[in-house]
Parts: C-alpha cells; structure tokens; sequence
C-alpha cells in the first residue's frame, strides 16, 4: 500500500459483473470507488465493500469519461483503474495512460479486444489462426473469397460472443451486407468459417508467466448456440489427454506472444474436423462469462475475480503466489427459459453445486471427481432441458446489459 493511506481503485464497469473482485480489494485494505451506468447504480453491488459510487450515462464519449475521472481525481489519488467488463477496457485503458496509472494501456489492450489485431499477431507469431481478411479494400475481399473456399464469417473487431456475425455462403451475400454498415465496413473482418470442436483455457498470468489455466470444452460451438438457439455447455477437460497438453502450450505461447503482463485471460481454440488442428480463434483479458468462473473454482477452488483483484493490489510490487488448487471436474449447463422462474426441483443429483437463479433462465453448475460423471449428467441435462425450459431468440446485434 501507498504509505500512510491505503490503496484507492477505481472500478469501471457498463455491466453488472466482479462484484468478488470488489470484495476481495476491499478484504485487502484498499478503498474502492464504482462508476457505472446509471441504470446499474441499485445493482446487486456489495456497497458494503464500495466507499464511493459514481454513475455515468451509457455510452458516455471517452473525451467526457477522461474529464469525469480527473475531476474526482482531484480530490483524491486513484492508484489502479479496473475494468470489470470487456467492453470498458479500451477506455479504461486510455484514461490509465492518461492518467499514468499503472496497467494496461491501449496498444496491448488491442491484442485483446480487436480480432483483427490478436489474429494478425498470432500469425506473425506462428499460431494456426483461420484464413481471414480486412474488410477494407474490396479487390482484396474479391481475391480472399476466389481463394478460400466458403463459408465466411463477417465478424465485428470488438464484440464478444455471436454478437453482430453474420455467416455469408455465397460471394454475392457479402456485398449486401457490406452496403447496411456503410462506414463501419472497416470494423470488421471475414474470416473462413471452419467446422470443428471448440474449446476455451482461462488463465491467470502474473509477470508474463502463466501461473494457473484450465482448458474447457464447449458441447454444441458457442457460435451455434448464440445464432440458432439450443443448450450451452462447458466442462473440465481430462487434464491428462493430448488435447488437454496440446491447448496448454498453445495457449501458453499466445500469451507470450501477445505481451500481457498480468491478469486473467480468456481464450477460445478450435480443432478442425478436417485436419485434426487447432486454431486460435479469440482472446480476452478478462474472467469468461456464462459461469465459466464458477465451474473453475468449483473444480480447482481457485476464483478468477479474487485472484484477479490480488494480481492487481500487488501490481508487479509483490510476489504473487497462487493458493493451493484441487483437481476436480466440473461443468455447466445453460439455456434461456420458456418460463420466468423455470422450476428445477426434479433435478436433484448430488453433483449439483449451483443452481442458476435469473430470469428466464435454467441452468447448473455441477461438481464431481469424475469427469465421466460430468459428461454423463451434461448429455442427459441437455436432452431434458429441451424439453423442460428451451427457449429461444434472435442474437442481438449489440450487448445488452
């Protein structure tokens, strides 16, 4: 800590998420300050760990964000600036260099947040990445689709998930598309759609080292599930397979490769049915989504927000050392809800850590030593749960919060 005063963090966050990261900043001694959107100020928000609350209109220009926290900067030193969100942390990053703040700034956070930056550095690096182009400079487009075989993806630089991709089968479909974004046509990539399994490792990294991860594997792609609709699952994989050794040293290189110091990641693979090899698909630097973070903690015991709010008091100043992990298996199964409150009193097996309580949604974390049980009860969940609670929607062309 500063001497004499203890460590101020300012978390920004257009997104109701990292209310663990909070507390454990606040367990540590710091002062903690929030600024959210205003419709998130009466949030589920543990205030009790919060000394300060600031809101802020949605979609708030960065040059007015820059103004808002130097002015409370004013008054008081703010010593780190979190992100809770992914898509805070471009101008997170900005007001850190701004403010010469310690962390992140804005030409790593590129690798992180532009699909077009991380997949052309992957490449450079020698990571196997699909085909792709910018959507730029039309002869190029022409040239990529005469080369590379169909499908494509038209995917957003900076979004998450499915949201705003747009799969083209046939050259002809492209342009159309291309027409409605008008000038933000250079926001995006294409890139070939290939078929395979995809799987996720999150990681945490502490002065450039990968000191803890946990590779996954999707059910149905998550790309499937967000565009046709379905029952999105996740699961420990075998630690001690190929594949499992195979998306480690991947990941591993990734990260080197794309400079991040410390943190928490999230990346996404895919191994191609038609050649046996993995590709890199996404990173980000932050906790995964979908209860990801519980189905870590609830095989490993560690938790990716606490570990992440440690890495970032000690920011490179104290050594950082993980707590002792266990080995157990873990998974989660979601899907929206036909109902507003789905009832899942008939599913009762033991393994069951976590029951998802959120509107119109029906979901669970399960928990057990066996990985084989894990699988079983995700197969037999996702039968039921098509017909007990599935529902589905179209996926939106931007996040809602």
């Amino acid at each position: 800590m500063p001497e004499g005063r203890p460590l101020t963090i300012l978390c920004i966050s257009s997104y109701e998420k990292g209310q663990e990261l909070i507390r454990t900043c606040k367990s540590m001694g710091c002062r903690v300050l929030l600024l959210t959107v205003e419709k998130l100020r009466n949030a589920d928000w543990p205030f009790e760990c919060i000394d300060e609350v600031f809101t802020m209109p949605e979609e708030l220009p960065l040059q007015r964000l820059i103004y808002a926290v130097s002015y409370t900067a004013r008054s008081q030193t703010i010593d780190r600036i979190v992100a809770l969100d992914e898509f805070d942390m471009e101008n997170v990053s900005a007001l850190r260099e701004h403010l010469r703040i310690p962390g992140m700034g804005l030409t790593t956070v590129r690798y992180f947040r532009d699909k077009l930056a991380m997949r052309a550095r992957a490449e450079e690096t020698g990571i196997l990445v699909p085909a792709f182009v910018h959507v730029l400079n039309y002869d190029h487009l022409r040239a990529f689709m005469s080369r590379v075989p169909g499908p494509w993806l038209l995917k957003p630089r900076s979004q998450a998930s499915g949201i705003g991709m747009k799969k083209i089968h046939k050259p002809e479909e492209l342009w159309p598309w291309l027409d409605q974004l008008g000038d933000q046509q250079s926001f995006y990539l294409l890139e070939q759609f290939v078929p395979g399994s995809v799987y996720h490792v999150d990681s945490v990294i502490s002065e450039r080292e990968v000191v803890f991860l946990e590779a996954h594997g999707y059910g149905t792609p998550p790309l499937e599930t967000s565009h046709q609709g379905g029952v999105f699952t996740t699961r420990t994989l075998p630690r001690d397979r190929e594949e499992s050794r195979a998306l480690d040293k991947i990941n591993r290189d990734l990260i080197e490769s794309l400079g991040l110091v410390r943190g928490v990641t999230h990346a996404e693979f895919l191994k191609a049915h038609a050649d046996g090899k993995f590709y890199f698909l996404e990173i980000a630097a932050r906790v995964g989504g979908a209860y990801i973070a519980d189905v870590i903690e609830a095989a490993t015991g560690i938790n990716l927000w606490r570990e992440w709010s440690r890495l970032e008091v000690g920011a490179g100043r104290e050594p950082y050392r993980l707590p002792a992990k266990r080995s157990d298996y873990a998974g989660v199964i979601l899907s929206l809800a036909r109902q507003e409150h789905p009832d899942t009193s008939s599913y009762t097996d033991e393994e069951i850590v976590y029951r998802v309580n959120k509107f119109h949604h029906a979901g669970f974390v399960l928990k057990s030593p066996s990985q084989e049980r894990i699988q079983q009860l995700l197969d037999s969940y996702a039968r039921r749960f098509v017909e007990d609670f599935l529902a589905t929607q179209p996926v939106p062309d931007k996040p809602s919060h």
